[in-house]
């Protein structure tokens, strides 16, 4: 049978509903969230049972499970909806100022504080009915990255992750280091025997997961004495203050490490990588002017970002 011919059995609803038993694992719930009755829902699932030839939904005692094939679906169905949701969302002629399109941005805590507010403050000025929805990355999405970001709009990660996608560079940054006010092992400086000996709370720390700087520290032939790994940026300063651990963060969210209270914004010992941080999309966005509106406003935000931070 030819793609078009399977096809042409399917339709859009029917991806709909799929979405929503996967989501919810039983017909009365995504009957619920798609005020629809429960049997025309009982007759789409028989449908994908047909069309999939396997139970999609398998009862085990009192409940619903997803058996081991729709485990399977349920990334595949939510790429797949949003990409039919940005298809028929597009326009032949846009205008910012009218338009209620979605952006969707993966992105860290610190892309999101930083360029991510900056942005959303310059959208609601110039076209308020526009709206970013700002997701997390994990290191799956960035490493299936290439095919994540046909579905969502674009990626906000600083250079030596991604490769082969087009980008734009937002802003410059470097790292700084946080110690608690009143660790006096510490001068207004690090110092090697510092990082070598005082416990540290790192970001990450996987093969694929780490932050440029402190991956330097161990090219100098230090290992550091992790006490904790905290996968979030804004979340490293609360694990510093008070106790005797050292921390990096970028020079961008120093301000408000420092407006918390509680912790000293200290130099390095060595000269950290500076990260250039870079909007990426999939080749397939090229020619969409709304994305392209996109692009700019993140452009436009990065010089804000690295101004206001006096990084330039």
């Amino acid at each position: 049978m030819t793609d078009h011919a399977l096809l042409s059995r399917l339709d859009l609803n029917l991806l709909v509903s799929l979405d929503a038993l996967l989501t919810e694992r039983s017909v009365t719930r995504a009957a619920e969230r798609l005020h629809l009755s429960q049997p025309a829902l009982s007759a789409s699932l028989a449908r994908l049972r047909t069309h999939f030839n396997d139970p999609i939904l398998a009862r085990r005692g009192n409940t619903y499970e997803l058996t081991p094939f729709a485990l399977r679906l349920a990334e595949h169905t939510t790429t797949a909806l949003d990409a039919a949701r940005r298809v028929f969302e597009s326009q032949a002629t846009w205008e910012p100022s009218e338009s209620a399109r979605e952006f969707l941005i993966y992105g860290s805590d610190y892309g999101f504080t930083t360029i991510g507010r900056v942005v959303s403050e310059l959208a609601a000025d110039r076209a308020p009915g526009v709206r970013f929805r700002f997701a997390l990355h994990t290191p799956l999405i960035v490493e299936d990255a290439s095919n994540r970001l046909r579905a969502a709009d674009a990626m906000v990660i600083p250079h030596g992750f991604l490769t082969e996608l087009p980008f734009a560079d937002l802003w410059h940054d470097r790292w700084v280091g946080i110690v608690a006010e009143d660790n006096a092992a510490v001068g207004d400086a690090l110092t090697m025997e510092n990082i070598s000996t005082l416990p540290w709370a790192m970001h990450y720390q996987s093969r694929t997961a780490f932050t440029s700087a402190e991956r330097q520290v161990q090219q100098l032939g230090v290992e550091p004495r992790v006490e904790v790994v905290v996968e979030s940026f804004m979340s490293l300063p609360l694990f510093v203050a008070g106790t005797s651990r050292i921390g990096l963060v970028q020079a961008a969210l120093a301000p408000i490490v420092q407006r918390a209270g509680g912790l000293r914004i200290v130099g390095l010992p060595f000269d950290a990588t500076p990260l250039t941080n870079a909007l990426w999309w999939h080749p397939v966005h090229g020619r969409d002017p709304e994305h392209a509106w996109m692009r700019a406003l993140f452009v436009e935000a990065g010089r804000i970002v690295e101004a206001d931070a006096h990084l330039d």
